[in-house]
């Protein structure tokens, strides 16, 4: 298994976000782990990029590819970067992390023209019957966590994601859906078929 396949199987946003991208921009990653889907756009794309994620092993990794990288929290925002440092910031299924992601989507929208956050849908018909037929919090496979440990600090559906971005006065220029049913169920129900939501914001 190559090391994107194995990133599609964790993280199944990342082809959505890489095919995003366009060839040598400049990129930042929030969140970004051991740095390999920056290694990807830097080598594949030409890219100028820059990570940021808290976790030492990870920023150690980055390091050893040779990807520019910040320890810090999220939470502490982005004061160190200059109004449009970069074209596209990437916020890759961490929205939920953050203790205030409006605040956080507010220095993405400010430090670059174009923001880029998945996020995972909490309406997505399987959790549903999950919590409506188990009686249990939704469990998802992909993630190695149980309810009470998970880092997750803020669970909402597609819906509330756009109603947040409506309230708070951000500009969603596109939307992809990922899903296991079809593209005209996702695309008609996209609160209640699409399983993962990549959206992307303007500046």
């Amino acid at each position: 298994m190559t090391e994107l396949d194995y990133m599609l199987n964790t993280k199944p946003d990342i082809q959505a976000i890489y095919d995003s991208i366009p060839e040598g921009s400049r990129v930042l990653d929030l969140g970004c782990g051991d740095g390999s889907l920056l290694e990807l756009l830097r080598d594949k794309k030409n890219c100028k990029v820059q990570g940021i994620d808290r976790d030492q092993a990870e920023v150690m990794k980055c390091i050893a590819k040779g990807i520019p990288v910040i320890q810090t929290n999220l939470d502490q925002g982005l004061s160190y970067f200059q109004d449009k440092s970069f074209d596209y910031v990437i916020l890759g299924l961490t929205f939920q992390q953050i203790r205030q992601p409006h605040k956080l989507l507010f220095e993405m929208v400010r430090v670059s023209n174009f923001s880029i956050v998945s996020v995972f849908n909490l309406g997505y018909i399987k959790t549903r019957f999950q919590i409506f037929f188990g009686g249990i919090m939704p469990v998802n496979k992909r993630l190695p966590y149980e309810w009470y440990n998970t880092p997750n600090l803020h669970l909402g559906t597609e819906k509330d994601f756009c109603t947040m971005c409506e309230k708070e006065s951000f500009q969603i220029s596109s939307t992809k859906r990922i899903s296991r049913s079809s593209d005209f169920l996702t695309n008609t129900f996209p609160n209640l078929f699409a399983e993962i939501c990549i959206f992307t914001i303007s500046g």
